[in-house]
Order: C-alpha cells, then structure tokens, then sequence
C-alpha cells in the first residue's frame, strides 16, 4: 500500500534541502562568493563545483623526457657507483673512469681485482626493475686486456623513462598545488610524456617556468689543486664570472631536504635567500662532510651552476642552512617551491602548449546551459503533456534530482567538465524513463480492473526490478568508463554515475511519497493518467 512514514517524509525533504544548500554557494557570483567566505571562518567556507579546462579556460602542456638528459644522468650515477665499489675494494685503475655513448668504462689490469669488482658491477642492475620484458637492463663486458664496460640497454632505458615519468608526475603535482590552482589534471601519456591540464590559470608562462626547470640541487666540494682532472669538471657560477672547478662527487643531495623556505637574510642588508632543512639521512652526510673538510670550499649546486661557494669554517651539524643569490623575492619564492616539491629525474621538454581563453570556457558553459535547458523543458512538456498531474510529481522529482547530482559533484569536489554536462543531460531522460515505466504500469493494471489504490502499488511494486535492472546495467557501463578511461571521460562516467544513483531515490521514493500525499488528500475516483 501507499503508506509513507513520517521520518521517511522528513528523511526526504532534509535531504532536498540539504542538496539545495550545498549547491548554492555555486550558482553565486565570483564577487558575491568572496563576500560570503569572508564572513565565514576558514573551516566553514563552502564549497563550490570546480569547473574543468573545458568551461573555465587554462593552460594545457604536454611534456616529454629529455632522453638526452636522462641518458647523462644515468652515465653520471653509473661513474658515481663504479667509483664508489672501487673504493670500497680498493682496487687501483688505469686512466681514470671513462664515459661511452650510454655508460662508462674502467680499465682494471689484475685479473684478481676484476673478480672482485664485477659481481658488485652486475649488482647494480638492481636499480632498475627486476623484469623488463626478459632483457637486462645493464650490458657489463670485459676485454682480455682488463678494459670493463657498464652499458645502459634499450629496455633499461625505457625502465628509467617509465620511472622518470612516474616521478615527474608526483613532483609536478606538489610544484602545481604549490601555486595555488585548483583540480589540475596531471596525466601520463605513453612510456615518457606528462599531459598537464590546470584549469583556471590564465598565465601560462608561469607554469611554463615552474615545470621546465628541473631545480637539481647538489652540495658538492671545490676541487683543490692537483686532483684527478677526470673527477672535477668546470661549472659556471652565478654570482661572479668564471667557471669554478668542482668535484664530481655529489656529497649531499637536494632530494634529502625536507623543507625550504623564502626568507630575508639579516646579516647581508636584508636580501631575500632561501632557507633550507635536511631530513636526519641528509643532516647527517651535511654534518660529517663539514666535520671532515674543515676550511676547505663547499659549493651549493643548482641546475650545474654554482650558486654560492662559502668556506666551511666549522663543522655544520644541525641539519639546517641557507642559499643566497641576489634573488629578487619572487625568484626565492619560486626556487623555494621548486626545493619543497623536489627535483625533477629528468629535464621534461615543452613538445605541446595550448592556452584555452576564458571566453572559449564561456561559450562551452553557455552552450551546455542552453542543451540542458532545452533537453529539461521538452522532457518537462512531455510529461506534463503525456501524464498530467502525475507530469507534475515526476517534473518536481527531476528538479531534485538534478540538484543531488549538482550536490554530489560538490561533496566529491569533481571537476565539471563538457562531457560531464552531457553526461547529466542524459540522466534528465533516463530519470523521468523510470517515471515513465511506474506509470505506464499503473495504468495497465488499471485498465485490468483493479482499484486505484492497488492499481497505483502494483505500479510502484512490479516496475521497481526493471528500474533497478536498467539503472545496474548503467552503472556497470560508467564503472568501466571511469576506470578504463581519463580526463573528460571520468568526468563523463562520475556525472553518469551520480544521475543513476539519485534517479532510484526521486523516479521511485519520492515519486511515490509525492503521489501517496496527494492521494491521502485528493481521495480521487479516476486515475488522471
């Protein structure tokens, strides 16, 4: 029987109100919102539904790993770990450690010392990952004059490519944020490209720069006279003209740091620096270096330039320091971001840059506004039309409907996309489609003879397992499309989603609360239907 308990009835209108609450800071102008969240503490500013590149505009930047860079990465790391194994065997070499096209060579004349060193140099294939298609991801040969060769292979380059890019996606997330934007959408495209899609930031430049520098910060000694020229190269400083020779040998790296932060340095007229904090690994390899190289210059490295060399005057054990440059304050602040949010593996390269107007994000809201529109006013009309007063209880229940699905992108805080507008516009026909099957179902059952009352439950009772079948179906299809898919297609299957999952509580339980409160009232004699 129609029969509707009193919490059921005040469940459903707390919940519609809820839904109408949580939607109206969004329908608010810019300047009106910022209005209400001033008056607001922080905790309690509401939110709104965020719009995607699509409806609001923004930057689009498709980035590629530098294989160059990548491939002088891992030459360097290879020389580091060779040199540091030979010094740990204390296995004495020929000419020095050598650079080929994609790894380094080392001549080791005692057949012994060979022995001992190239079980620890097929160990370093432990880098990479453990399967890369059955290939190794690291050639070590000999020659029978002692001559060894470390090469980086095809399937070890791509490990590291597939790795530089899972790292870059992590780092250009936290340098994003950091710059204040809302939902941006950073993807992987392929084995060595990041799609970067940040909505609602109008200065692409900005972007530009925060994602093209690769921020590697290094701690390296100042090479004295005399030392092994194939273990120092030149580096160009920053604040004076020159090259500066440096030891190859990086000692602490920037990727041990844990904080850092823009700042004035009141010892140098007030100068904006950068301050900086390692993690317990990195204080201690910063206080041990300073410890053992008293008075000797330690340089601090930034993207192979010397931004500073200072004098290690006494050892530095508190794990804290400080980067200075003639920075202005907005380039501490950006090198204070690129610091927290860590080095990229590789330099990533602009291959694609697009810069989506507002205006263009205006005329997609304003075209998905007149389709919803006009999809909302003829599925109103036919219902009304079609069915009457029971017209009017399923146009009422499709309003609420539409504002759950509005509620739920807002509580979720998903990104409103173009796709995601189509994906609601179709959840206006299937919602009143399930309107449509209650009461074409009453009808039969009345036209069978049966009384209103039983005519209007059996309608209600027998339509629900296909209502239910339907909507399951659906939501099985948007599952897939959101897991299987990225960018606009999840924007398209989350709004899908939320219209299935609101059509069940408005096409069936409010529906039917509407029409058992008007039945209670109008004890009718006829079906208006």
């Amino acid at each position: 029987m129609l029969r509707f308990s009193t919490w059921k009835f005040l469940a459903i209108v707390a919940m519609t109100l809820a839904a109408i609450l949580v939607v109206a800071p969004s329908t608010l102008s810019p300047s009106n919102y910022q209005a209400l969240a001033s008056r607001l503490p922080s905790w309690l500013t509401p939110p709104t539904i965020v719009l995607g590149l699509d409806l609001q505009g923004g930057s689009h930047v498709m980035l590629e790993v530098d294989q160059a860079d990548l491939i002088s990465t891992q030459i360097k790391n290879l020389r580091d770990d060779v040199r540091r194994i030979l010094r740990e065997e204390k296995v004495a070499i020929t000419g020095g450690i050598g650079a080929t096209a994609r790894g380094v060579q080392v001549r080791v004349a005692d057949a012994a010392d060979r022995e001992k060193v190239l079980p620890k140099f097929r160990l370093l294939r432990n880098s990479f990952s453990s399967n890369i298609g059955g290939q190794p991801p690291l050639d070590v040969d000999t020659t029978p004059e002692g001559l060894i060769r470390i090469t980086v292979t095809d399937a070890g380059l791509r490990d590291k490519s597939r790795k530089a890019v899972e790292q870059s996606i992590e780092v250009i997330r936290r340098r994003v944020d950091a710059l204040g934007t809302r939902e941006p959408s950073i993807q992987r495209q392929g084995d060595d490209r990041v799609l970067v899609q940040v909505p609602g930031l109008q200065d692409p430049q900005t972007l530009k720069e925060i994602l093209g520098q690769t921020a590697k910060l290094e701690f390296r000694l100042v090479a004295e006279p005399g030392q092994n020229p194939s273990e120092v190269e030149e580096l160009d400083q920053v604040e004076e003209q020159g090259k500066l020779p440096i030891e190859k040998q990086v000692m602490v790296q920037g990727e041990d740091l844990t904080d850092a932060q823009p700042g004035f340095d009141q010892q140098r007229s007030g100068e904006p620096v950068v301050n900086f904090r390692f993690n317990i690994r990195g204080a201690q390899k910063f206080g041990d270096v300073t410890s053992k190289n008293v008075g000797r210059l330690f340089a601090i490295v930034l993207d192979n330039k010397v931004i500073s060399a200072p004098r290690i005057l006494t050892p530095i054990t508190g794990g804290s320091g400080q980067i200075s440059g003639h920075f202005t304050v907005e380039q501490a602040n950006n090198l204070a971001i690129l610091l927290r949010a860590g080095a990229l593996p590789a330099k990533l390269n602009i291959v694609e840059e697009r810069t989506v107007g507002p205006g263009l994000g205006q005329d997609s809201i304003d075209a998905g506004k007149r389709a919803a529109y006009v999809g909302a006013g003829l599925v109103v009309a036919y219902m009304l039309i079609t069915y009457g007063v029971f017209g009017v209880f399923a146009n009422l229940a499709l309003f609420v409907h539409i504002a759950f699905i509005f509620a739920g992108l807002v509580l979720l805080g998903s990104t409103l996309t173009l796709p995601g507008i189509a994906g609601i516009v179709l959840t206006i026909g299937m919602a009143v489609d399930s309107n449509v099957l209650i009461y074409e179902r009453i009808r039969e059952e009345n036209h069978a003879g049966r009384s209103i009352l039983a005519s209007l439950d059996a309608g209600f009772n027998r339509a629900f397992a296909t209502i239910v079948d339907s909507n399951v179906t659906m939501f099985v299809a948007a599952a897939i499309l959101y897991f299987l898919g990225s960018g606009p297609v999840r924007g398209f299957a989350v709004s899908l989603a939320l219209g299935i999952l609101t059509t069940i509580v408005t096409a069936v339980t409010m529906t039917r609360m509407m029409i058992a409160v008007w039945y209670h009232y109008a004890r009718p004699t006829k079906l208006p239907i």
